[in-house]
């Protein structure tokens, strides 16, 4: 099984901090699928920008139909988030 180390919150600096501090005031939490790119924090940076333009950007689709498209890709694919 392959692993990859997580930057914890406490270790984090520079930009990883600043997302994950962002994090905090959205969630209340760092939530995983974040903290598996801590790795390359300029990476997650521009991960988080095509999720923000994919579900807040204009689109002929609603949010509501946005979120449930993303719900159903995810069980297509297992993912268990």
């Amino acid at each position: 099984m392959a692993y990859i180390r997580l930057v914890d919150e406490a270790e984090s600096d520079g930009t990883l901090a600043q997302i994950y501090d962002a994090a905090v005031q959205r969630a209340g939490r760092i939530f995983n699928i974040l903290r598996v790119q801590s790795q390359s924090p300029q990476a997650l940076q521009m991960c988080m920008g095509l999720y923000s333009a994919t579900m807040k950007g204009e689109s002929p689709l609603s949010r509501a139909q946005r979120e449930m498209l993303a719900v159903v890709v995810s069980k297509v694919n297992a993912c268990h988030y």
